[in-house]
């Protein structure tokens, strides 16, 4: 399998995908499975709207379940230091603090694997096109960013590396 197809996340995220795979087949599906047969006591299925609502969360689930196991089978744990990395440098685990030269305002990332970016909760996914564009780069640097908004620059305040 291609490195591409792999998915990149820390042991806690694949530790906490383990533990929602476990509880959609175990209780939940025990719980998806108990609806449908007390929606078939109701009588005539074709027009009992229990059931149809019951089978489509049958289908939600399963469907969940299958995106897990995915995911699961396709982990790539990553340590969050890049050891070929200078240690001063943005790479994956880094937390960076950057100032938007267009707008004068500071903010601070963490940059991530994609299954576990947040951008509301300021972690960035190292796909993600700000990911690339940081990656590399140094405190004082002043880096331009090709996005879907258009070119972003920023400067780098600071790097720290766990």
């Amino acid at each position: 399998m291609t490195n591409s197809s792999r998915f990149k996340m820390s042991q806690e995220r694949l530790d906490a995908l383990k533990a929602e795979l476990y509880y959609l087949e175990t209780e939940k599906e025990k719980e998806v499975a108990e609806l449908i047969k007390e929606a078939r006591s109701f009588g005539d299925l074709s027009e009992n709207s229990e059931y149809d609502e019951a089978k489509t969360e049958q289908g939600k689930l399963y469907s969940k379940i299958a995106e897990i196991k995915v995911l699961i089978e396709n982990a790539e744990i990553v340590d969050n230091i890049d050891v070929d990395a200078p240690k001063d440098a943005v790479t994956l685990g880094s937390i960076v603090k950057v100032i938007d030269v267009e707008d004068d305002f500071e903010e601070t990332f963490e940059i991530v694997g994609s299954q576990e970016a947040n951008p509301n909760m300021g972690r960035i996914s190292d796909d993600s096109p700000l990911g690339k564009g940081l990656h590399g780069h140094r405190s004082g640097e002043t880096v331009m960013i090709d996005a879907p908004a258009g070119t972003l620059t920023f400067k780098i305040v600071s790097v720290e590396n766990k």
